[in-house]
């Protein structure tokens, strides 16, 4: 690369600074910019095309076309050259435009005329914001420094554009974070709350982009780079490394911090003109653009790998984020890319809701959610970009929507919602002594779902009357290594003791699909869903299962123990597992310790295959617990991780009843307990329904056993099951009609 190049690239950008540093309104440093790129680069025509919204693209300045047409030629994602340019985030450099493939000729821009074209896209952090393009007359294709230069100034542009430096009151020009947005997610855990953002990842604002002195930008990111590398070295030396995967993730992680061609591209775009913080973040934005393309999971972690440790660089650079001792404001409400479950849980309670632009329903995040009854939105694409810390936020977790700085109709509606629930639970509160009994005279056993020893103080407030599953993976989750005997059977003494003689059942380790322990080898599944899961694992690895199962029994300490195993699927499977169990109460006797006085067995029935097992799993298990979130999802061939199906089938489809109605025959044929855990248990009209099916235990989300409890109160449940029957005979496709209709006629 050669110096003179890189000085006209520093004039350039130093032009472009004392254009910036003005006073003229944002129109007027636009025109001004177009003027400086196309005399520097000596091209004809110089143009700025910025998102009007997500699909459209706006003629905002140039320099060598009409300028009459600005702000009025207008182009949809992916329609010409620089819809094109746009769509891929890839550079079209091309000596004859009108035979380029996709080139749309268009009239009011006078541009027929120029026959080279070079388009480079703006972007932040693979935000995607406009495209810059030159263009001459004469056919040549520019040079790699052209498009090198180009690039850099597209960096510059989109800082500024995040600065508000080309604010007007045009649509595509408009002030960013400071309007009204709203993000269609999905629901990973229904609820609703209004808040402030408390962004997991703080947004490193980059405010000098353009160097002053270039050897000087050089040196600062010499320095914050040796910065890093001590810090990736010490997260290398404090973390326990006795796993091989996890040190071969870490090792991988300090490689990227190590990489020269990384070190070298930076100090490049520093000979150019830009600031250490720019030159990050120009190879940043090419990183994450990499990302989007890639389909390779390996490769995919590995530029994350890269993402993350700019992002720590650019803290050091520029002082700014979680170090900086920021306060959290007053109702937060989490906007994250994705969290795991430690640093989920190390916030504690003082959430009030969490949005992610990642995640699962059966994430680990969710699973929090719900113990933490707060909604949980996921999928909100591109939120991180547009919020800021302290921004007024709504979450709408009912329907998976988000509302940024929200309009203030919304924030009354939304207002009086909120007000409305809290009016219900405290009516629901009077129910809280009173049992479920129907008019009819059956009475529903409600319990709760837990996976923290901080859900039990819900345990007597909300009604419960036991913990009807609770989730042991989570204390495995949120380490990095294998916990001791010893802590987890603290643990589930503390969970029993807090539940005061009321009978808790632990569900042994649900792990694999999207919960992965950070310390195991992740096994590359194309459905992991369907893939090596739960019991399986168990199974397979039979140290980490006889450890769990020792901890429950020593935690039990003589009292009563109910614990279930998940995923099962045949009934060799369980068989298999209670063998283990009881291997282990009788190797505990034989120690000498103290063995459950009472001790039940189970199994959660999430696959149909065990709906048909032999009549002797039924005579062998102690209970039953439908597990209705995995069997919905696999009755109905409808992954639950995908927004197109997972609506699309509803659990009072008569077909799903039916089938339930037979699980409920075989258990009552041998007197085995059977309840139905999942979200759907916790919703009033799905509960009502299963009741009348003749379910007699129902394990939902501490919140919503008032809700439930308040309408099973209400009815009958003999007279419900007619209006079931009634809608089976009729040949509709699902009962909730006529269900709703029925208790319509009750008010």
């Amino acid at each position: 690369m050669a110096e003179q190049t890189e000085s006209e690239s520093r004039k350039l950008l130093g032009r472009l600074r004392e254009a910036m540093a003005g006073t003229s309104a944002g129109q007027a440093r636009l025109d001004s910019i177009v003027r400086l790129i196309a005399s520097s680069m000596e091209t004809e025509v110089c143009s700025i095309y910025l998102f009007r919204d997500a699909e459209t693209l706006e003629l905002c300045a140039t320099e060598g076309l009409n300028p009459e047409a600005v702000h009025i030629t207008r182009m949809r994602l992916g329609e010409g050259l620089v819809g094109r340019v746009a769509k891929t985030g890839r550079v079209i450099n091309t000596a004859d435009a009108p035979s380029a493939p996709g080139f749309r000729f268009m009239p009011e821009t006078g541009e027929e005329i120029y026959a080279s074209f070079l388009g480079v896209p703006i972007r932040r952090l693979g935000e995607k914001l406009g495209v810059l393009v030159v263009q001459s007359k004469n056919g040549r294709a520019y040079s790699e420094d052209e498009i090198y230069a180009l690039e850099v100034v597209a960096m510059v542009l989109a800082e500024m554009t995040e600065l508000g430096a080309f604010l007007s009151d045009n649509a595509a020009m408009g002030a960013r974070h400071q309007h009204a947005a709203m993000f269609k997610g999905a629901v990973g855990q229904e609820g609703v709350a209004q808040g402030h953002v408390w962004l997991h990842e703080p947004r490193v604002v980059v405010t000098n982009p353009i160097a002053d002195d270039p050897h000087a930008e050089a040196t600062r990111l010499t320095d914050a780079v040796d910065q890093l590398r001590i810090s990736v070295n010490d997260m290398l030396s404090d973390a326990d490394l006795g796993d091989k995967d996890h040190r071969d993730v870490l090792e991988a992680y300090r490689m990227f911090a190590n990489s020269r061609s990384w070190m070298r591209r930076m100090q490049e775009d520093i000979a150019r003109g830009l600031s250490a913080e720019a030159a990050v973040e120009k190879e940043q934005s090419a990183a994450r653009a990499r990302m989007e393309e890639v389909g390779d999971t390996y490769l995919r972690e590995r530029l994350s790998d890269l993402d993350d440790l700019s992002n720590r660089l650019l803290r050091i650079l520029t002082g700014q984020g979680s170090e900086t001792g920021a306060e959290m404001p007053e109702n937060p409400i989490l906007v994250a890319r994705n969290i795991g479950p430690g640093e989920l849980l190390d916030y504690g309670r003082k959430l009030k809701g969490v949005v992610l632009e990642q995640g699962s329903v059966g994430s680990h995040a969710a699973i929090v959610a719900r113990a933490w009854a707060i909604p949980l939105v996921i999928h909100a694409e591109k939120i991180t970009t547009e919020a800021l810390n302290g921004d007024p936020i709504i979450i709408d977790g009912d329907q998976g929507n988000v509302h940024l700085r929200p309009a203030e109709n919304v924030v009354t509606a939304f207002r009086d919602k909120i007000a409305m629930q809290a009016e219900a639970q405290t009516r629901y509160a009077g129910l809280r002594d009173k049992p479920a009994t129907s008019k009819c005279g059956k009475t529903i056993e409600l319990t709760m779902n837990a996976g923290l020893i901080a859900d039990l103080p819900s345990l007597e407030p909300s009604g419960a009357e036991g913990v009807g599953l609770f989730r042991t993976e989570l204390q495995f989750l949120v380490r990095s290594r294998v916990p001791r005997r010893g802590e987890v059977a603290a643990l589930y003494a503390r969970v029993m003791d807090a539940a005061q003689g009321k009978r808790v059942v632990f569900r042994t380790l649900d792990i694999g699909s999207d919960k992965v322990l950070p310390y195991m080898k992740r096994e590359e599944e194309p459905n992991p869903a369907l893939g090596w899961r739960a019991i399986r694992v168990g199974l397979d690895k039979p140290g980490v299962m006889r450890m769990q199962l020792q901890a429950l029994i020593r935690a039990a300490n003589g009292r009563p123990l109910s614990i279930m195993f998940p995923f099962v699927a045949q009934f060799d499977e369980y068989r298999a597992a209670r063998t283990h169990l009881l291997d282990e109460i009788e190797r505990e006797r034989r120690l000498g310790h103290v063995v459950p006085e009472d001790l039940e067995i189970g199994a959660m029935l999430e696959t149909p295959s065990l709906a048909f097992a032999p009549r002797q799993f039924f005579e062998m298990t102690d209970f039953i617990s439908i597990g209705g979130n995995d069997l919905k999802q696999f009755f109905f061939a409808a992954d639950r991780e995908n927004e197109r199906v997972r609506r699309r089938y509803d659990v009072l489809n008569v077909s799903f009843l039916t089938f339930l109605e037979h699980i409920i025959s075989r258990c009552a044929e041998t007197g085995t307990r059977v309840s139905y855990c999942g979200e759907d248990a916790g919703r009033p009209i799905e509960a009502l329904c299963f009741a009348a099916m003749g379910l007699r235990s129902l394990s939902m989300r501490p919140a919503s056993i008032g809700p439930v409890k308040h309408l099973i109160r209400r009815v009958s449940l003999d007279d419900a099951k007619q209006v079931i029957d009634e809608a089976r005979v009729s040949g509709a496709q699902s009962v909730r009609g006529h269900v709703m209709e029925w208790l319509r006629t009750l008010k």
